[in-house]
């Protein structure tokens, strides 16, 4: 129940948004970003997920979706899937830009994550033409304990491509992938890489209050930080999102935070939280443009009436940690 209520203001929040000409805090969900030449291009929650563009990461144009119709799957994995595809990751490799993606059922683990492709993400270019690849791994109720969602690449030292996922349930999770980016590598190899305490009384379809989401893998120095979202989107007012993160000399952890607790034992280190201005912020991912790092998060704003909208701020490393400016 409660994930249901999560997500369904979450689709309301969706479905009311207007679309943008051109905005500093654009209407905006579980961003991504990429550059390729003089444009950032942003994609996130939405119909067929949502894109921008900007040329300075302060002022966006909303662009096409990705997807004109959904997926052919999308329907085989979701009755009633309505289009609205979640909490895409973007990465270059090898000259292509893999998108991975989430379709889900609201307040299951009715759950996949799909992969499409592009040789370029300019829609001036001969070559731009986005391939979907398919479902990667696909999570069903009362047969599996997590849920294939919010899909995040990353590379070890070796060049071992790994997907880290997951919301709710036991936890984040973490798969190792073939060397073609969408099929499990054999034999399966699986992590657990974030938990949280979950009523041992509930059912195995039940979401639970476990709440945390959104994993995204950074690699700096010769670390790997696990940034994830802590607690409750998408309920205006009551929203009670938070970033957290952990560090590890591997890609498969375990991760540990300031204190030395491991994130899969119910660690995380605070990096930022929301205020009476913003009342929740979460679900970032971390890139690097022009010799600086950044996270890209959204949050609730307060002044309009709870709507999500993008916040984009630098990260400062002290100390080997990360750290942002709080909210204003």
């Amino acid at each position: 129940m409660e994930l249901l209520k999560h997500y369904t203001a979450l689709f309301i929040f969706f479905i009311s948004m207007a679309a943008c000409a051109q905005t500093q805090k654009p209407i905006t969900h579980d961003p991504v970003v990429a550059k390729q030449g003089d444009t950032y291009y942003l994609f996130c929650t939405g119909p067929g997920i949502t894109g921008f563009t900007s040329k300075d990461l302060k002022t966006w144009t909303q662009t096409a979706p990705i997807f004109a119709k959904s997926p052919d799957w999308a329907l085989q994995v979701a009755p009633g899937f309505n289009g609205h595809i979640w909490a895409p990751d973007i990465t270059l490799h090898k000259g292509t830009y893999y998108v991975y993606y989430s379709v889900s059922a609201f307040g299951k683990n009715t759950s996949a994550i799909g992969l499409v492709t592009n040789k370029t993400l300019n829609p001036k270019d001969d070559h731009y033409k986005w391939e979907d690849q398919g479902i990667v791994i696909q999570s069903v109720p009362n047969r599996d304990l997590w849920n294939a969602i919010d899909p995040n690449l990353i590379f070890d030292d070796n060049g071992t491509p790994w997907l880290a996922f997951g919301s709710f349930w036991s936890g984040l999770k973490m798969l190792k992938l073939d060397t073609d980016l969408k099929t499990p590598a054999q034999p399966q190899e699986w992590h657990t890489i974030a938990r949280r305490d979950r009523d041992s009384q509930l059912e195995d379809a039940e979401a639970g209050n476990a709440a945390l989401e959104g994993p995204f893998i950074f690699k700096k120095g010769d670390d790997y930080y696990l940034f994830l979202s802590w607690d409750y989107c998408c309920r205006g007012d009551k929203s009670t999102y938070k970033l957290m993160v952990g560090r590890s000399k591997s890609v498969t952890g375990p991760y540990i935070d300031k204190n030395g607790t491991e994130l899969n034992k119910g660690g995380g280190s605070l990096v930022i939280e929301g205020n009476k201005n913003w009342y929740g912020v979460g679900h970032n991912s971390v890139f690097t443009f022009d010799g600086k790092d950044y996270s890209f998060m959204h949050g609730y704003d307060s002044s309009d009436n709870g709507k999500p909208k993008l916040i984009v701020k630098e990260i400062i490393w002290v100390d080997g940690w990360p750290t942002v400016k709080p909210m204003d």
